[in-house]
């Protein structure tokens, strides 16, 4: 028999399989040694009172096991010898709209400017040990996109664009922990992540697909109609390893992801429309993953033997702008992001047992539109990126080092005149981010600080430190498409996708558009035919 029960138990009540039978067998009544398995369904930890509970939802099997595996597979058929479509990037869009391709019974032809995960690895380490970033190859540019060497978090709030569910299971199938189909935040771990990605790749070879490396397109190749119309046919493109000029025939799903500027500088002198879209905009702040656990739990104790290393989610309004925290990495790590020569980006990441000794999270402004922007300009908010972008290096003495400031000292405008220990590998320099960061970011993260200082006591410290720039939240440019086919509004066959395209906020909604621009193209295909 199997039975399900919704259980509300302190942590130590519920903390592993066996724990959670014997909490069944005293609360529910039932013998301890009938209960074979107990699945897991959902899980979430209320912390809002000073007892933390930990709610879950479980299916105990009695006297039997389960006959399922804890993921729905989905079947991949061979494809190698079907109608081809060109993906353009192998991020969380690109993987996603590949895999449903082969589903739907056509071949993906996969091109990744940057390398495969593992010799991708080699090239993130040379930017703390050599200050030196590879422009197609580093926490951005590369297989498995920006979110690879990222943390891998899942949650998302985009339930109504597609089945979350899938993109969760399909993870699962390559090899994620089942965990992330019942965990309130789910997250794979940066330290895991990269196994599933090369397992997706995988899957897509032995489907008859292609994946190639090192490519990087250059151009779309247009086709005009007798009505004045244009329809892509495919790309052009350059292996960067011997500077082959190559070309990939298909309608095209472009998922190039929120950094490849050279995309859009492309669309935008091509006269493709896109369009600036807004981003948000501030720092990496970090603070003592302890001091973080004591106030998120309420405990001076920290978490203590049984809680995870804690979350926080922070929102404010200051002058009619939104002030929130981002992509929050509890025992994590804060890493260099930049893409290119003369920049400074930082972004966040967790291993899978969140255990550094650092938690962090973005701290941004949203801007709608770049200040004393032309309205002509489509890449005026990537120009802006770029200019904030380039004076951080300038800022961090023309290095990887990046300019950093103690929280309490930004919000006073005094400079730190030393910085605590922080996970930032390349280093950190004392800087006074208060003086040289635009004044309508520092004003209200100023503001915003001493409301999050308000409502949770100890947060606004010297203890934390802020490390300048977090500028890559999100896509810059939204490149056109029809709300219904999902296709460029003037180009046939060209398929907008996930981040880079304006349509998509993490790793789990840029599958799910990644598997719509899928669906819509073999639609486009079969009324093609």
């Amino acid at each position: 028999m199997t039975y399900e029960y919704q259980l509300r138990a302190l942590p130590e009540q519920v903390y592993n399989e066996d724990a959670i039978k014997r909490y069944l067998a005293k609360e529910k009544g039932l013998d301890e040694r009938t209960i074979n398995v107990v699945r897991i369904l959902k899980k979430s930890i209320d912390a809002r009172q000073r007892n933390v509970y930990v709610n879950l939802q479980v299916r105990a099997y009695v006297n039997e096991y389960p006959q399922e595996d804890a993921f729905q597979r989905t079947e991949y058929p061979y494809v190698g010898d079907k109608q081809q479509v060109v993906v353009v990037g192998e991020g969380p869009a690109g993987l996603f709209a590949a895999l449903r391709l082969i589903e739907l019974g056509y071949r993906p032809i996969v091109i990744e400017r940057g390398k495969d995960v593992h010799e991708r690895k080699k090239d993130i380490a040379l930017i703390s040990r050599e200050q030196r970033v590879n422009p197609e190859s580093n926490y951005c540019f590369g297989e498995g996109g920006a979110g690879a060497f990222s943390d891998g978090k899942l949650y998302t709030r985009s339930k109504k664009r597609g089945n979350v569910d899938k993109i969760l299971n399909v993870f699962c199938q390559h090899g994620a922990s089942a965990s992330i189909l019942y965990e309130a935040h789910p997250h794979i771990g940066t330290d895991k992540l990269p196994r599933v990605i090369e397992n997706m790749r995988n899957t897509i070879i032995k489907s008859g697909g292609e994946v190639h490396f090192q490519t990087k397109m250059t151009s779309l190749l247009l086709e005009a109609k007798a009505d004045g119309a244009h329809t892509v046919v495919g790309i052009t493109a350059v292996d960067l390893r011997d500077s082959a000029e190559l070309t990939f025939k298909g309608p095209v799903i472009l998922a190039t992801g929120h950094s490849a500027r050279d995309v859009y500088r492309y669309l935008s002198n091509a006269k493709i429309k896109i369009e600036p879209k807004g981003i948000a905009v501030g720092v990496r702040l970090e603070h003592p993953a302890e001091l973080i656990d004591r106030i998120q739990y309420h405990n001076k104790s920290g978490k203590g033997k049984y809680l995870p290393t804690a979350e926080y989610s922070y929102v404010t309004q200051v002058d009619g702008c939104g002030v929130y925290s981002f992509c929050m990495c509890p025992g994590g790590f804060v890493i260099p992001s930049a893409t290119g020569a003369e920049q400074i980006v930082t972004n966040g990441m967790s291993p899978a047992n969140r255990n550094t000794k650092w938690s962090n999270s973005g701290m941004v402004v949203q801007m709608d539109s770049a200040p004393n922007a032309k309205e002509d300009n489509p890449l005026s908010v990537m120009e802006f990126q770029e200019e904030l972008e380039r004076q951080t290096w300038i800022q961090g003495n023309h290095r990887q080092t990046a300019p950093a400031q103690r929280m309490a000292d930004f919000v006073n405008n005094r400079l730190s005149y030393d910085l605590p220990k922080s996970s930032y590998a390349p280093g950190l320099v004392s800087s006074p981010l208060h003086f040289w960061m635009p004044d309508f970011i520092v004003k209200r993260l100023q503001e915003a600080f001493k409301v999050f200082g308000k409502k949770h006591h100890g947060f606004l410290t010297n203890e934390a430190v802020l490390i300048a720039s977090e500028t890559r939240t999100s896509s810059p440019v939204r490149i056109l498409r029809d709300r219904e086919t999902l296709m460029h509004v003037e180009i046939g066959g060209l398929f907008p996708c996930g981040e880079g395209a304006g349509y998509a906020g993490g790793i789990v909604s840029a599958g799910i558009d990644g598997e719509r621009c899928a669906d819509m193209c073999a639609e486009y295909l079969k009324s093609s035919n």
